[in-house]
């Protein structure tokens, strides 16, 4: 805790400018790519995330114009939220709330997966992603979650173990320092 790994995300997507050193994306300086050009590459799903008064459709498009309802669709059932959303009487136009506050926090979770996805970014950033979900939602994501790695690069922030287990490289934050 404290080591600097969501610092280290929002330094990658450019929330924050490095004071000193580089960031490097495919070897290029991210400060050398257009700002929304860089964040169409990159996919980010946190522990906490944000979904805004519209409909499930909407929070996972965004309202982008370029995702149409097919892939929309696909988002959703590739992270498994079809299932609960087809239990819904208006399905994907149904109604949420402010952040959210109508749907469990699994449900919370898998619609911003299926907004990550959506956009098939070519890097996906899981920040705590499943910290903050029941065990059987957990177990659930992390299957979704080996599944959609597949064929991208996935930087994973977790503190717990069983997230990481097949990840190709495991490196450790302590202090800010790897």
């Amino acid at each position: 805790t404290g080591a600097g790994k969501s610092t280290l995300i929002r330094l990658l997507v450019r929330l924050y400018e490095p004071t000193e050193g580089h960031v490097r994306l495919d070897g290029v300086d991210v400060r050398a790519m257009p700002v929304e050009q860089l964040r169409r590459r990159i996919g980010v799903v946190l522990q906490d995330n944000y979904l805004f008064a519209g409909s499930i459709g909407s929070n996972i498009t965004l309202g982008d114009p370029r995702l149409d309802a097919d892939a929309m669709r696909r988002a959703a059932e590739a992270v498994g939220a079809d299932t609960f959303i087809a239990r819904f009487e208006q399905g994907y136009d149904e109604p949420v709330a402010e952040r959210g506050s109508n749907l469990a926090v699994g449900e919370k979770q898998l619609l911003c997966f299926a907004r990550a996805l959506a956009f098939n970014p070519p890097v996906l950033v899981l920040d705590e992603a499943t910290a903050s979900v029941d065990p059987a939602t957990e177990t659930r994501l992390t299957a979704t979650v080996e599944r959609v790695m597949q064929g991208r690069t996935a930087i994973v922030i977790a503190h717990r173990l069983a997230t990481i287990q097949n990840a190709d490289r495991v490196l450790v934050l302590h202090r800010g320092r790897l």
